[in-house]
């Protein structure tokens, strides 16, 4: 294999190792210097340390082996109304909790509802990474909607999403969480319609447009160099995610002109008396073949395909996340210019100073702890998945060398024995 490829059959270049370290500051600083204001007050940008602190609120505890609630999504059903085809999942929930009235819980959810819980975790914890969903449509030349391939990858992302979120300190604990683990449908439903009305939702569209027009002044160079890694991180797994499916595709093509090939062999021995071994030997050659090139799509299509699209869409979750943090940072700043500028009563607007930079130091604390854990995470997961890749091509090469050797011996065979 050349220098410049990887043991899992990618360029070197296409994910340094620059990509899965960033300069770790244990530093948090939003602003570098506490301002003073005309009148002599100030409002300081530093970290508060008193436990009532919105801060304080969200210190990651340790992770911990000890979990108290697993949940498994499986069994999935197709549903055919008058106006849709839809498919739902058993998920189950497993759980010590003393908050969780039962032990056990088994509920049926559509994708529809899976999103409502994210859009959900996102807006209660807007500078906290949660895990992606797969995309509503399915990546196009992979795989027909609703057919068992499709339904079953889209089973185990919607799995590993609500596992990803039992496994978090925080997110775990959202009482939406909860709800979706444990209502019936209808009680589900119900409590859809009492989250935020429209105009609520329009109002917080208008304000992060806005905060996006005027910008952030000084975002902390922590955060900065966190875009740049997720902008770098982005480009080059969304290569290699192209790379992947195309080399599926392809091995895909492969494959079915293998088996449309082998039996040629087998017919073509029934009418050469002369040249049935050698004939039936590279069939049976082609054959063996074809099982170690399903294995390796087989390996592909469970692990580094869809490893890859994941992490796709986590960069792209993350983008989300950092802009959601600037606009929060944004509305702090233009307060902040109003209280400093005297445009409006100071002491009415000092209140609501402070309260936006608690916020602020709030968002950029959970966003530090969060994306210090989901590097670990995709760290782990990228390594995994690149290695599983390296063993299965390694198995794969040394099989096909097997077979060529088989087909070798045939060829020496109908040499020494013309017909």
């Amino acid at each position: 294999m050349s220098s410049n490829l990887t043991a899992a059959g990618f360029p070197t270049q296409a994910l340094t190792g620059e990509m899965l370290e960033l300069d770790e500051d244990d530093d948090l600083e939003v602003f570098s210097k506490d301002v003073t204001l005309t009148d002599g007050s100030s409002v300081s940008a530093s970290l508060p340390t008193s436990p009532s602190s919105m801060t304080n609120q969200y210190r990651f505890e340790e992770e911990s082996d000890a979990r108290d609630i697993f949940v498994t999504v499986d069994n999935p059903e197709s549903h055919v109304t008058a106006l849709e085809t839809f498919i739902t999942y058993r998920v189950v929930t497993k759980t010590t909790r003393s908050d969780f009235d039962s032990c056990e819980y088994e509920v049926r959810r559509r994708y529809q509802d899976f999103l409502w819980l994210r859009d959900r975790l996102e807006e209660t914890h807007p500078t906290l990474i949660v895990h992606p969903l797969p995309e509503k449509f399915v990546m196009k030349g992979m795989v027909e909607r609703f057919n068992n391939d499709f339904i079953e990858t889209r089973r185990k992302a919607l799995h590993k999403f609500l596992c990803r979120i039992a496994e978090h300190s925080i997110l775990s604990c959202n009482a939406d969480f909860k709800i979706f683990l444990t209502a019936q449908a209808w009680e589900l439903t119900s409590h859809k319609k009492q989250g935020p009305g429209l105009l609520s939702r329009m109002g917080d569209t208008v304000r992060a447009v806005a905060a996006s027009v005027r910008g952030v002044k000084n975002r902390p160079e922590e955060f900065v160099a966190m875009q740049e890694y997720v902008d770098t991180f982005s480009q080059r797994m969304g290569s290699l995610d192209k790379v992947t499916q195309r080399i599926f595709k392809e091995m895909k093509e492969y494959l079915d002109d293998l088996k449309q090939y082998g039996p040629t062999y087998v017919l073509w021995s029934g009418s050469e008396e002369e040249l049935v071994e050698p004939l039936k030997g590279v069939a049976g050659c082609i054959d063996k073949c074809c099982q170690a090139t399903e294995e390796q799509l087989s390996q592909m299509s469970d692990n580094l395909v869809p490893l890859l699209h994941e992490y796709v869409l986590c960069s792209d979750t993350i983008k989300a996340v950092l802009r959601r943090r600037d606009n929060i940072q944004t509305e702090y700043e233009a307060k902040y210019d109003i209280l400093v500028n005297k445009q409006a009563d100071r002491e009415a607007l000092k209140g609501e100073v402070e309260k936006l930079e608690d916020k602020v130091e709030c968002a950029n604390s959970a966003l530090k702890g969060d994306w210090e854990r989901w590097q670990s995470k995709m760290r782990g997961d990228v390594k995994a998945g690149f290695v599983s890749t390296a063993q299965k091509n390694i198995d794969y090469h040394e099989k096909e060398e097997t077979h060529t050797c088989t087909g070798r011996t045939c060829k020496l065979h109908t040499e020494r024995h013309p017909v």
